[in-house]
């Protein structure tokens, strides 16, 4: 029996307003808000602390969830963690709605960072009202056997020396 997971089901973040980030994700990003709970305390560890978690819908079925928690401490960030690396990154189907999104970010005042030709896929980046930074792509390359086997050897290269690595043959360079 394999214990691979078969899709995300969802990815929960902390939000400072649930109704705020809720009509940011509904408004500005198109996704549906498919659920939402309440309670006193943490189902899982049972300890108080009141909250609601929201689930925003992509079209797979995976979701975004968000906590709002207003008894517990103002959100932060981690001041050793550059702002670009923890970001949460969202496929749309073409350029066309890439640049539809980046138009319709610009227009509500969102500051958006792109398009920028990635490895991978061409990107544009910006905030949600949270702080949390957010990327929309539409992919280039899809990857396969060829990247794995490329991304191994990568990976054990970095590993080796802590430095970008630019020497290693290529199957698939991306």
């Amino acid at each position: 029996m394999s214990i691979t997971p078969i899709q995300l089901d969802h990815v929960a973040y902390r939000c400072k307003d649930a109704k705020e980030t809720a009509d940011f994700y509904t408004t500005l990003l198109g996704m549906k808000l498919v659920a939402a709970v309440t309670d006193s305390h943490v189902p899982s560890t049972k300890e108080y602390c009141p909250h609601i978690h929201v689930f925003f819908a992509l079209e797979d079925g995976s979701c975004v969830a968000f906590f709002e928690t207003p008894e517990e401490p103002p959100m932060g960030r981690d001041p050793n963690t550059p702002d670009w690396v923890q970001h949460l990154a969202l496929q749309v189907s073409d350029r066309d709605t890439l640049l539809a999104a980046k138009a319709r970010l610009e227009a509500a005042g969102i500051k958006v960072i792109g398009p920028k030709d990635g490895h991978l896929c061409v990107s544009i980046y910006f905030f949600d009202p949270n702080g949390h930074r957010l990327e929309l792509t539409n992919r280039k390359v899809v990857p396969d056997e060829r990247t794995e086997r490329d991304a191994y050897r990568i990976l054990e290269q970095w590993s080796a020396t802590k430095q970008p690595v630019r020497d290693v043959p290529l199957e698939r360079p991306l």
